[in-house]
Order: C-alpha cells, then structure tokens, then sequence
C-alpha cells in the first residue's frame, strides 16, 4: 500500500512540474535534456572506489540531477558519504551532481565505499546499478546513456560504463 501512495504521490508532483503550479497552466512543456552518467568503478579488499561523471548534451540545461547508485550487497553502515550523498537504503546511495549547463561539461563524483560483511571473507562479485533517479524535470529523449548495469569482480580493476 505504501509503495502505490509513494508512487501516486510522485506521479502527481511530475504532473505538478509539467503543468505548473499555477492551475494546470496551458502551454507549459518540460525543458529537454540529455543527461548521462558515466565513470568506472573498481573493488578490492572489501572496497568500492566510483568514479561517476554526469553531463548534459542539451538542448536545456537542468539545475540539478539526482543519481542513483544501487548495489546487489549491502553497504557498510556508518560510513561518511561526499556532501550531496546520502543512503537510501543498505544497497543504495543517491547524490546531487549539482547544475549540469548544456555544453557537455562534466561535473565529476567520487566515492569510496565499504561493503558490509567484506571482511575476513570478501564477497567475489557484485552489481552496480547506475540510473537517473530525478532530473530537474526534464524529458529525455536518450535514457539509455543515465542507466548502466556494470558486473564488479574482486580484482581492482577498473569497469567502465
């Protein structure tokens, strides 16, 4: 139940930012945007260190995006995340990439974190999921560059997406 009202609830503020806020404003249209996110992530000894680089190819620059970083293992608790990331769950963080203009310029976050349980017995192989979780309202036409599924192994070697 809670999972419909926090859908129904979403897709009414997306109503809301499409329409306006004034009484359903005639002619309003959500800017347009390509936003991606790319970057490469590596994992040893119990740690993930992410490189994530988010940019906007236009033709409207947004003021701000929300990526989500989703993992197949839970996380370490208590570790401190970089200003404008925060833990949505023990298998999930999301950050702000902050205003991304219309030319491309990439802003650039970094993260390292500890998987729980990694040690003495580290886990071999995990997920990343990488997704636009909100994108100032914007529409894009080109999804498929913000949502990448990337297979981590063990080795401290870089994956790239």
């Amino acid at each position: 139940m809670f999972a419909m009202c926090r859908g129904l609830l979403v897709m009414s503020v997306a109503v809301a930012a499409v329409l306006g806020a004034g009484g359903g404003a005639a002619g309003r249209v959500a800017p347009e945007a390509d936003v991606s996110h790319h970057g490469h992530v590596t994992y040893a000894d119990g740690r993930l260190d992410i490189v994530l680089l988010s940019e906007n190819r236009g033709p409207s620059a947004v003021e701000d995006t929300t990526v989500r970083l989703a993992f197949s293992v839970p996380l370490a608790a208590g570790h401190v995340l970089p200003g404008g990331c925060v833990r949505a769950g023990e298998r999930e963080v999301l950050c702000s990439t902050g205003p991304l203009r219309v030319d491309g310029t990439r802003r650039e976050t970094v993260l390292g974190l500890p998987v729980a349980g990694a040690v003495p017995a580290p886990v071999q192989e995990l997920t990343l999921r990488v997704s636009t979780a909100w994108n100032g309202g914007a529409t894009d036409r080109n999804p498929a560059d913000n949502d990448h599924r990337v297979l981590v192994l063990a080795t401290g070697d870089p994956y790239v997406f």
